[in-house]
């Protein structure tokens, strides 16, 4: 049993309220976590906005190059803590570790880049022997608060732009899913980082959370969670930037000219991995009623390859959702769903917070199950009757942050590319496919349309400084 600490740059708060953390799949204890109080955020706002030496182009770029050598080091051991406090399967766990170095090799190779544009002033009539010339400055107080989906890669999609862009930040993880965070915190010190660019907070919500969104010197927050959270933020954030990532509801659309083993593929990687935890995860597979019957027997057959059970046993592929309550709603949904009509062909069935990946047919367009984010492994399959119809079920949700269409026909890609109203249209892809330093986001209520993805993280951690200079 781990007993970790929040940090304050880098000091350690004393454990005076511990907050518990256990094992979605067995109950037990995983670790406890110190918690911050009023003052100790208080404290770690003063601690970044004093801040330090700045580093070097240089420095940042060999801090967070240690970090991911650090990381691969001790891949097995992030791996196994990220399955213990969140349930997701070992095999998850371990492609996430992976993809979090990414987000490091991208950041210090960033880092290393030079930015900025040159204006000759001499272009025009009113023009004079200058030059003007723009830098990135970093900002002075950053805050990211991260969810629970992804323990580890959350955190470095935040915590290594802002080093990149050499923004001190304030890092206030999920209650749920803090050790990783906390671990992962300690590995950047142990790198050389200097304490004042990084705190992270664990603590009830009205003395942490609330307090480091509202206050007046924090000059950008960036959130990744769920859409109530994230407009409540927004009502009361005040005069800063602000980097929302919120739900998402992406749709498979499986056309009659696809490959068929491959939209068979997509749509069960897409539903499934990750136990469905994931924004861009395919929440809905809208297939062309000609193939419809043909692709749902296939994929039935190929969703019962996905085995779940112990996430720490490599053989499952699907581990838990969260907690019970996440998973208590997932059955409700389907239950619901159920009654209006739809059909169960696999899965189904809650054990514990363990949920059954589920194969459902015939989904009414109305059901609750795909009018709203259901946050686990449910493959809910709905008939269109063109692309035309897949594009207005698709565009008729709230959200808009990613969808996948898997077609042959180069006109219809494009038509569906113009058409949605996402974030991202990947053609014979799962929604969510994305390299760590593209841009990514969603619009509606997904996001404000400001994209994150390593380049465009560094971007909001900064500001654009003007200058000239005669010549």
């Amino acid at each position: 049993m781990l007993e970790l600490h929040s940090y304050i740059a880098g000091e350690k708060l004393p454990g005076n309220s511990m907050l518990e953390v256990y094992n979605p799949y067995n109950g037990s204890l995983v670790g406890t976590v110190s918690q911050a109080t009023l003052k100790d955020t208080q404290s770690a706002i003063a601690a970044g906005l004093k801040g330090g030496q700045p580093l070097t182009r240089y420095e940042r770029y060999e801090i967070l190059d240690k970090t991911k050598q650090l990381l691969l080091e001790r891949k097995e051991m992030f791996a196994q803590l990220i399955c213990a406090e969140s349930g997701l399967s070992i095999n998850e766990t371990l492609y996430e570790v992976g993809r979090a170095t990414d987000v490091l090799s991208f950041a210090a190779m960033e880092a290393l880049q030079d930015d900025g544009d040159i204006y000759s002033c001499d272009i025009s009539p009113q023009g004079k022997a200058r030059k003007i010339y723009t830098c990135r400055e970093p900002i002075d107080l950053a805050v990211a608060i991260t969810p629970f989906n992804h323990p580890l890669n959350q955190v470095v999609h935040k915590v290594a732009p802002a080093i990149a862009a050499g923004a001190p930040l304030i890092l206030k993880p999920s209650e749920k899913t803090p050790l990783t965070a906390i671990r992962f915190t300690e590995l950047l010190y142990e790198a050389g980082l200097p304490p004042y660019m990084l705190s992270v907070l664990v603590g009830p919500t009205k003395e942490v959370a609330q307090v480091l969104v509202q206050d007046k010197r924090v000059q950008l927050v960036s959130f990744t969670g769920s859409v109530a959270v994230g407009k409540s933020i927004a009502s009361s954030v005040g005069y800063k930037k602000l980097v929302l990532e919120l739900g998402g509801n992406a749709a498979l659309i499986v056309l009659d000219d696809a490959d068929m083993d491959l939209a068979i593929k997509l749509a069960a990687e897409g539903s499934f991995r990750n136990s469905g935890q994931r924004c861009t995860a395919v929440k809905r597979i809208l297939v062309h009623k000609k193939i419809a019957d043909t692709f749902t027997e296939r994929f039935v057959e190929e969703a019962k390859q996905y085995t779940f059970g112990d996430p720490s046993d490599p053989a499952t592929r699907v581990g838990t959702v969260i907690d019970e309550p996440a998973a208590k709603y997932l059955e409700e949904v389907v239950q619901k769903a159920v009654a209006q009509g739809a059909r169960v062909l696999l899965g189904g069935q809650r054990h514990g917070a363990l949920m059954e990946p589920t194969v459902i047919a015939n989904v009414p367009r109305n059901a609750q199950m795909v009018t709203c984010e259901s946050f686990g492994p449910l493959a809910p399959i709905m008939k269109v009757k063109d692309l035309d119809d897949a594009i207005a079920l698709t565009n008729s949700t709230v959200y808009g942050l990613a969808s996948g269409v898997v077609t042959q026909n180069l006109e219809h890609a494009i038509k569906a590319i113009k058409s949605l109203k996402v974030g991202t249209v990947n053609i014979n892809e799962v929604p969510g496919y994305r390299l760590e330093k593209s841009p990514f986001g969603g619009i509606k209520d997904s996001g404000l349309g400001i994209k994150e993805g390593v380049i465009e993280a560094m971007k909001c951690f900064s500001y654009v400084k003007t200058y000239s200079l005669p010549w």
